[in-house]
């Protein structure tokens, strides 16, 4: 009998490239709760300790900030961004 494992997309977003394509994706769908889990997802990836130091905002509320169904204000959603190193583009 073979062992299945859980799927962890954070163990991929090892890049800026694959971080913005992930984001890229997820934006397209048009779904604010999987967007959140997304960067969420980025977050786990990069660190969370890390991203908590580099944007000011506290660990625990970064996790509870970026779960499927939060609010977090727009603010803290351009500085964990900004942290990842992504920018975010409207076009036509």
């Amino acid at each position: 009998m073979s062992k299945l494992t859980t799927f962890d997309i954070s163990e991929y977003l090892d890049s800026k490239e694959m971080i913005a394509e992930y984001l890229t994706q997820v934006l397209q769908e048009g779904n604010t709760d999987e967007l959140l889990v997304a960067i969420g997802n980025i977050a786990k990836a990069k660190g969370m300790a890390q991203i908590a130091n580099d944007t000011g905002l506290g660990r625990e509320s970064l996790y509870k900030a970026f779960q499927e169904g939060a609010k977090p204000r727009f603010e803290t959603v351009l500085k964990v961004l900004n942290s990842f190193g992504v920018k975010l583009q409207a076009s036509a």
